[in-house]
């Protein structure tokens, strides 16, 4: 979505906009009942339809927004694995499952399988291959830290 367009479109239909925000706002203050959100999803849906912008227009920058934020998380994610390396903790589960934990990264994964689990700062970035040099750096560094003896 162009801002250009949006902009032209306002400019072009403020009155318009204006007679359905106040039709809006009577609504929601004056009906009590469950008719009143549908008469504003309609109201609503209506200034969509007649501004032009579709719905798989509005999907598209939904999803978008959504994968860059997941890109920017991740190389996020992967600068902070790279720096907390000295801190992180290794710890075996049963049948070969361990954990990783830093302040900010935990990894969750099988020595049996090519991929874990990175959760960054409370917030899963999905599965990451093992091949993956970073991940196997942070591996590396956490298992030593576990093998370390106590200072």
């Amino acid at each position: 979505m162009n801002i250009e367009v949006i902009k032209e479109f306002v400019m072009q239909n403020w009155l318009v906009i204006v007679v359905a925000l106040i039709i809006l706002f009577f609504v929601l203050n004056v009906v009590k009942t469950m008719l009143k959100w549908a008469i504003a999803i309609i109201i609503i849906a209506a200034l969509l339809i007649y501004s032009g912008i579709s719905i798989e227009q509005i999907k598209q920058t939904v999803t978008d927004v959504q994968s860059s934020t997941m890109d920017a998380l991740k190389k996020e994610a992967t600068s902070i694995m790279l720096k907390e390396a000295s801190k992180a903790t290794y710890t075996a589960g049963q049948n070969g499952e361990f954990t990783i934990t830093s302040p900010n990264v935990e990894i969750k994964g099988n020595t049996k399988s090519e991929k874990v689990d990175v959760t960054f700062r409370g917030i899963s970035v999905g599965e990451w291959k093992m091949s993956n040099e970073t991940i196997q750096t942070f591996v590396e560094q956490a298992q030593k830290n576990k093998t370390a003896p106590a200072s």
